[in-house]
């Protein structure tokens, strides 16, 4: 009971506090100072409420908290300064009462999707901007974050602070995005959740194929960020190929951790309410004439998911989605499945022939997924002895143990098979 109470209280403070701290920053305007604060707040929460019970409205308690710890911490520097004056100029009154529960601010229904779009501003790098929405609107620390992209936490911190900084100079103000803006950043913003979700997927590097911090933070972000755009049919995309691609989790991993590639799987072990609620997202979407590039990918992931068994999967549908995705994205990894794709249709040959031109193009160069899709498919075509160079050549270029491993099973596999 006590545990449950725990992570009960845990999971409403994950809830609240992008609203929290968007109310703050809205009020105060630092996002350093105000992040501070609801930290603070959310530290105060996790100790009292164990032990006083979860107040009636737990924002209103978190934005009183948060507001008066920065309200405290002007006050405490102005005296030391010297400088009343500033603390009348800088904190009103009236900012250190409750805010009103009938105010929009309070309700905080806009306040996570600004502070994702803030994350997401232009003058940022793409990886500081993971790092900023993950700080501010998934709640992760910094040792997680730093964790995340394998570089110490000093590193992160500097990384996180030079991006809030580059923020508060551009002088982008806190409030809800026009229409002309939201059009503007929702690329970059989904763009970001669907690069959070990929790495939680499937790891770029360490000893598991899964961080499911990352993929789970991605999801409940996108969640909420289609809560806040209902309409969007990209946002509705991006929901529903998250949830059709982690339904699979569970199945990806053997007893050691192994990889399991898709067409073994366990498919019993696949999140059938998961599936569920990702084929009626894709379905509705489309049915409204919409298209963009992850409402194909989630159409792709839903013609997998479909399927009882791997051989009952419509390849040629798949195929014909690549090709729409081709038109849409000039993504050389959407290439590279296009040519798997064409594979499982019209032969390994034909496959090939396409993985020719990525190479020769260059964009993949030095990838481990375009040698290992060569091996996959020299392996098909009855090239053993080429297929092993490739396994072993993707083998050495991965920083991912599972895949790593993966890989050099295969290549021995084909190797023994020949003595």
């Amino acid at each position: 009971m006590v545990v449950a109470e725990h992570v009960h209280i845990e999971h409403l403070l994950r809830e609240h506090a992008p609203r929290v701290l968007g109310a703050v920053i809205r009020r105060f305007r630092d996002f350093g100072a105000s992040e501070d604060a609801v930290q603070e707040a959310l530290l105060a929460a996790a100790l009292q409420w164990p032990r006083e019970g979860v107040p009636d409205d737990p924002r209103a308690w978190l934005i009183q908290v948060a507001s008066r710890r920065i309200t405290d911490h002007v006050r405490a520097e102005a005296a030391r300064r010297h400088r009343e004056e500033l603390v009348v100029s800088l904190v009103p009154p009236e900012l250190q009462l409750v805010l009103s529960l009938d105010s929009d601010e309070a309700l905080g229904r806009d306040d996570a999707l600004v502070l994702l779009f803030m994350c997401c501003h232009p003058a940022l790098s793409m990886t500081s901007a993971i790092a900023l929405t993950l700080r501010a609107v998934g709640g992760l620390t910094t040792a997680e974050i730093a964790k995340a992209f394998l570089v110490p936490e000093s590193t992160m911190a500097q990384r996180i602070s030079r991006a809030k900084q580059t923020i508060k100079s551009s002088g982008v103000p806190f409030q809800k995005p026009t229409p002309e803006e939201t059009a503007q950043r929702l690329g970059a913003v989904l763009h970001v959740l669907y690069l959070i979700f990929n790495e939680g997927y499937t790891a770029t590097s360490g000893p598991e194929l899964h961080r499911t911090d990352l993929s789970g933070e991605a999801i409940r972000l996108t969640r909420l960020l289609h809560t806040l755009l209902p309409e969007d049919g990209e946002v509705a995309g991006l929901l529903a190929l998250m949830l059709l691609t982690d339904a699979r989790r569970k199945a990806r991993t053997g007893a050691a951790g192994e990889l399991i590639p898709l067409d073994v799987q366990d498919r019993t072990l696949w999140d059938a309410r998961m599936i569920t609620e990702g084929i009626a997202l894709i379905s509705a979407t489309l049915s409204k004439g919409s298209l963009g590039m992850y409402q194909v990918q989630a159409a792709i992931a839903a013609v997998h998911d479909e399927a009882a068994r791997a051989e009952d999967t419509d390849w040629p549908q798949v195929l014909a989605l690549y090709g729409v995705l081709m038109r849409l994205s000039d993504n050389p990894v959407v290439a590279l499945n296009h040519a798997i794709a064409t594979a499982m249709v019209l032969g390994p040959e034909a496959g090939l022939v396409l993985v020719k031109g990525l190479d020769e193009e260059g964009r993949l160069e030095g990838s481990h997924r375009l040698d290992a899709v060569r091996a996959h498919l020299l392996e098909r075509a009855g090239k053993h002895e080429a297929a092993v160079e490739h396994y072993r050549k993707a083998a050495a270029r991965t920083t991912s143990l599972p895949e790593r491993n993966y890989l050099l099973t295969q290549a021995a596999r084909l190797s023994d098979a020949k003595k």
